[in-house]
């Protein structure tokens, strides 16, 4: 739990929000940390969560984006190829949020000091 100010946070708030995450994105994410690094297939997590299957990949291709999963092509013998994913560590994604809160704090501070300047 993070308390700030007049609001306390769950950690999974922060997380979701810092990375600006849909319910299906954070359940996704939620399901890789539990198979750590293991290689999944988005068709076996719509069929783990019961979910739609392009639900799935888009939410997985935001994920790999946002370079929270690594991606790994795997070909096919008769030609043709699937991707496979996996999460990065832990302590890539808490730099990952780290930088992005960094970033909210100095956008905060320089509002703040624009408004502590006028009519001065």
């Amino acid at each position: 739990m993070v308390d700030f100010a007049c609001k306390e946070f769950e950690i999974e708030a922060v997380i979701k929000c810092g990375l600006n995450l849909t319910k299906a994105e954070l359940q996704i994410l939620k399901y890789f940390l539990q198979y750590g690094q293991n290689w999944l297939t988005t068709e076996k997590i719509a069929e783990e969560l019961e979910l739609n299957l392009s639900t799935v990949q888009r939410s997985v291709k935001k994920l790999y984006e946002r370079k929270i999963l690594i991606r790994s092509q795997n070909n096919m013998d008769g030609g043709g190829y699937f991707f496979v994913y996996k999460i990065r560590s832990k302590k890539d994604i808490h730099e990952l949020i780290m930088e992005i809160v960094n970033s909210w704090v100095k956008r905060v501070d320089s509002e703040l000091q624009s408004w502590a300047d006028e009519n001065q």
